[in-house]
């Protein structure tokens, strides 16, 4: 057996390949529908008319949705795939250890693809508050052949190419540039929610009606849920033209509205004597109960299991007008507990039913919530980061932090795996540590964030850039986020001494891949060869190649890895085996059997479950010979899968 080698082409070096996925999932329902085109697997468009019908394939001008320019390069840009990596910085993190929250600094078109493997289907909630696109937010352009470099250059780490700017209603792209840059990364984000996942989208009224037709091009119309109106502001107006705006509005779309659960809201302390005054021998149990019809209304669609009669209490036979709620079986259970409330009309019988405050669980109802959030306004979030900050605003207009632990309340499960690719001062990440707090749930993070440079020669900027000053940080808004997540884990830990959560994360920044590609001198092709025998980059640790080799395999970046010294050479178990890695800079002939009765004798200690991958440093054997015996020996011990790079 030989080591196979990763490459900077090799699919184990490259983030998900989203179109070949499509294209293998299409061929798998229907083989003959792909063919061998000019440049590899085609679609049919001859077959896909015959599979489905000629009316309902079109590539006609005139359709239905919203069109604007740049949004078929924006969807081809959503499923490229990714030539970069994060690399680790756990000295800006808190509790490395044993963190499982993710504070990512980069441009989140490339994070979300470097995320596909690794998180797809696995997120519960994603909530962001992307620029509203009011003429001075910034959208700056993606580049198509080279999107890492671009990102880059735009953020002052290398020098050259275009700058960040404000897009401003003179640039004649106005709403075509923020819906370019909105529709791939939206794109992304679909497939890294689970079925029963869904997304929230803080707007104004600049976008809403625009994005709304995206996102029911993106998600699908039926997977719409609410469009929840904030009501931010009370008063004011004085400079308003014409009517005053208080409100905001925050999208809601699930991934599959089939496979999402009622979304609910903690009990109502008042519920009590607002709603539920009725007593009956259940009461000890289930609580007091308030009277609610069993009739449905026109909203339910007709089933016809649900139309049937229930015996009155004259024994004659009650039909709905339209249908019930409940199917006959539920609705003889609850009439025969003694939990049916039958009222005798001039029409006949009405039937309602019993919902007692404890539900059947045994736990108390909550309650859906509001379309209309009202209560909670931009002074609240101001407040929270000048308390944060030493009363220094450093963000303007920042989201309450009230608002995303209702968001996370009903959208999100007590363990579930919440993202924001639009983190801002990182409201979100505090959100969800306070709410954990409150309710004991263990949920995750994931922020994500462009380290925007600050310029204290600008106005909005100064206050933000004067205290990265003071605080001995680059001039960024990542370090603001950073240095808030670090003090609002802090204040509940202070304010909360027993709760013993997660209030930690891990930092990482997108950067180029570890792995080089081959570019070749025609004026000097031996000088090319010989500067490529080590393809790692250079100035890359162990711990960043390690990481890639994470994000790759579809690993999550928290998984537990263990180091310990094997034949003198250290050695990485990532997920108690499931990756071993060697990354040593030199291996020696005369190590290799060592080396590799040591990596099989630690598999083997761990228990590991399923197959083992074990990765190698390429340039660090010391002759092809070694390589071979060290797969050979390994393979011998049940490790198949061996890598080199």
């Amino acid at each position: 057996m030989t080591l196979q080698k990763i490459e900077a082409h090799s699919p184990e070096a490259q983030s998900a390949d989203i179109q070949a996925d499509n294209l293998a999932q299409l061929k798998a329902l229907f083989p003959e529908l792909v063919t061998e085109g000019a440049n590899g697997p085609a679609i049919n468009v001859d077959v896909l008319k015959a599979l489905v019908g000629d009316r309902t394939v079109t590539d006609a001008d005139e359709k239905y949705g919203l069109n604007w320019h740049g949004k078929k390069r924006a969807r081809q840009l959503a499923l490229t795939p990714s030539t970069g990596t994060l690399r680790p910085c756990p000295e800006e993190s808190v509790d490395w250890d044993s963190t499982r929250n993710l504070m990512i600094e980069g441009d989140n078109l490339e994070v979300l693809k470097l995320l596909q493997k690794s998180y797809a289907g696995k997120v519960k909630l994603i909530y962001i508050d992307p620029p509203y696109n009011t003429g001075k937010d910034f959208v700056y352009p993606d580049n198509f052949q080279d999107n890492i470099r671009n990102y880059l250059e735009l953020t002052g780490q290398t020098e050259g190419g275009a700058k960040i700017s404000s897009n401003t209603e003179a640039s004649g792209r106005f709403h075509t540039d923020w819906l370019n840059m909105m529709y791939s990364r939206l794109k992304l984000a679909r497939t890294l929610l689970s079925e029963d996942g869904v997304i929230l989208v803080s707007l104004d009224d600049a976008e809403q009606a625009a994005l709304r037709l995206a996102l029911n091009e993106i998600f699908g119309e039926e997977n719409f849920v609410e469009q929840f109106i904030w009501k931010k502001s009370y008063g004011g107006g004085a400079k308003e033209r014409y009517a005053v705006t208080q409100h905001e509005y925050c999208l809601m779309y699930s991934r599959n509205i089939s496979a999402l659960d009622p979304l609910w809201l903690a009990p109502d302390p008042s519920a009590e004597e607002k709603y539920y005054d009725g007593k009956d021998e259940h009461f000890d149990r289930r609580g007091p109960f308030r009277i609610k019809p069993l009739e449905a209304t026109k909203s339910m669609g007709r089933r016809e299991n649900l139309i049937y009669p229930i015996k009155g209490p004259d024994g004659s036979d009650v039909l709905p007008k339209r249908q019930w709620w409940w199917s006959r079986e539920r609705v003889e259970r609850v009439q025969s507990e003694n939990g049916l409330v039958f009222v005798k009309t001039d029409a006949g019988w009405s039937v309602s039913y019993k919902q007692y405050l404890i539900a059947e669980d045994g736990e108390k109802r909550g309650a859906k919530p509001f379309s209309v959030i009202d209560g909670i306004y931009t002074q609240h979030g101001t407040a929270s980061v000048r308390e944060l900050f030493d009363d220094e605003l450093v963000f303007s207009f920042p989201k309450p932090v009230r608002l995303l632990t209702k968001f996370i309340e009903f959208g999100c499960t007590k363990d579930g795996l919440v993202l924001d690719f639009f983190a801002g001062s990182g409201t979100l990440g505090q959100a969800v540590m306070e709410q954990n707090s409150l309710d004991g749930g263990a949920r995750r993070y994931i922020l994500v964030q462009l380290p925007e440079p600050l310029d204290p020669a600008n106005p909005d900027q100064k206050v933000a850039a004067d205290y990265c000053d003071r605080i001995n940080a680059k001039r960024a808004i990542t370090e603001l986020t950073k240095e808030r997540l670090r003090r609002s884990g802090e204040k509940i830990r202070l304010d909360q001494p027993l709760f013993s959560g997660d209030l930690g994360f891990r930092v990482f920044t997108l950067d180029t891949s570890n792995i080089r590609p081959w570019n070749p001198r025609v004026d000097d092709l031996q000088g090319a060869l010989f500067a490529h025998q080590e393809h790692l980059a250079p100035g890359r640790s162990s711990d960043d190649i390690l990481y890639e080799i994470l994000l790759k395999l579809g690993l999550d970046l928290c998984t537990p890895i263990e180091t310990r010294k094997i034949a003198g050479k250290p050695v990485s178990s990532v997920g108690a085996g499931v990756l071993m890695a060697c990354l040593a800079e030199s291996i020696q002939a005369a190590e290799v059997e060592a080396l590799a009765l040591g990596l099989a004798a630690w598999r083997d200690e761990q228990g590991t479950v399923g197959d083992t991958t074990a990765v190698f440093r390429d340039s660090a054997f010391e002759n092809d010979v070694a390589k071979s015996n060290l797969a050979a020996i390994l393979e011998q011990h049940g490790i198949k899968q061996v890598r080199s790079l």
